[in-house]
């Protein structure tokens, strides 16, 4: 997975397409995210001796795939790529050569 916690991204697909967020959680080896404000399901929160019931509205997870990495600069979603600078890995964005992180 090229995203990670942390990064901009754009909904590319599905009911929630152009929609923009932050990622709160990346899931590599289920190749999931949970966006910020998207894909928001419900929740029914039974009650207990402390809590009362009620009907909470959470972010679910949607595929790696559905979203692309939005970079706030160019305004519009960008495919990310790899260089290596010295000794480094970092992120580039692949249109413009720009280092990400």
């Amino acid at each position: 997975m090229r995203i990670k916690k942390g990064d901009t991204v754009v909904v590319i697909t599905g009911k929630d397409k152009g929609k923009t967020g932050e990622i709160l959680k990346a899931m590599p080896k289920e190749n999931k995210v949970i966006v910020e404000g998207v894909n928001i399901q419900t929740k029914h929160q039974k009650q207990t001796r402390t809590a009362k019931a009620e009907i909470k509205h959470v972010e679910g997870p949607i595929d790696a795939s559905n979203v692309m990495f939005y970079d706030a600069k160019a305004k519009e979603a960008v495919k990310i790529g790899y260089k290596i600078d010295g000794d480094k890995k970092v992120r580039i964005n692949k249109k413009t050569g720009n280092v990400i992180d």
